[in-house]
């Protein structure tokens, strides 16, 4: 395991027993897994009956962005799992109470982070050109695929169906 990934268990840890000693109550037990893709930094996931938390990380987003993963992005999906401990379903996820919980840590409770996603992105889509009687239209593979299958689309300017655009 790679040291970036031993120190996001080792602080995950760190926030969760600074929770405990702090709102005088038991956290649960994480697990935390570095295999988030995408743009998203990190996830919490309440699982089952059992109330299972799964803690995901980003490993592109953590190996671009070290010291400021951990410091901010680590506290953020803490923060989560803390507040889901302590009012459960009641609040909003960046509402007051997680906003408290990140002042507890001492980190900036923005809600997004500003990281270039621009590696952990799994794949960037083709775009095809497409014309109709008013403008020209990009559509993604995925929906160029449905138009060879036999789906139509239609401009919702002009109301024409959307036709592939010659080279």
């Amino acid at each position: 395991m790679l040291p970036l990934f031993e120190q996001a268990i080792e602080l995950s840890h760190a926030r969760l027993n600074q929770a405990e000693l702090h709102f005088k109550r038991p956290m649960p037990e994480i697990e935390i897994l570095f295999n988030l893709r995408g743009q998203a930094a990190g996830m919490v996931k309440i699982m089952g009956i059992e109330k299972r938390v799964l803690v995901r990380y980003n490993p592109i987003l953590l190996n671009e962005n070290g010291d400021h993963f951990l410091a901010q992005t680590v506290p953020h999906e803490i923060a989560h799992v803390v507040t889901h401990a302590l009012y459960h379903r009641r609040v909003r996820p960046h509402g007051p109470e997680w906003q408290q919980i990140m002042r507890l840590f001492a980190a900036d409770n923005h809600r997004c982070h500003n990281y270039k996603v621009k590696h952990s992105t799994r794949r960037q889509l083709q775009h095809f050109s497409y014309r109709c009687g008013c403008q020209e239209h990009q559509l993604t593979s995925i929906r160029h695929n449905r138009v060879i299958k036999g789906q139509h689309y239609i401009c919702r300017n002009c109301r024409e169906v959307l036709l592939e655009a010659p080279l």
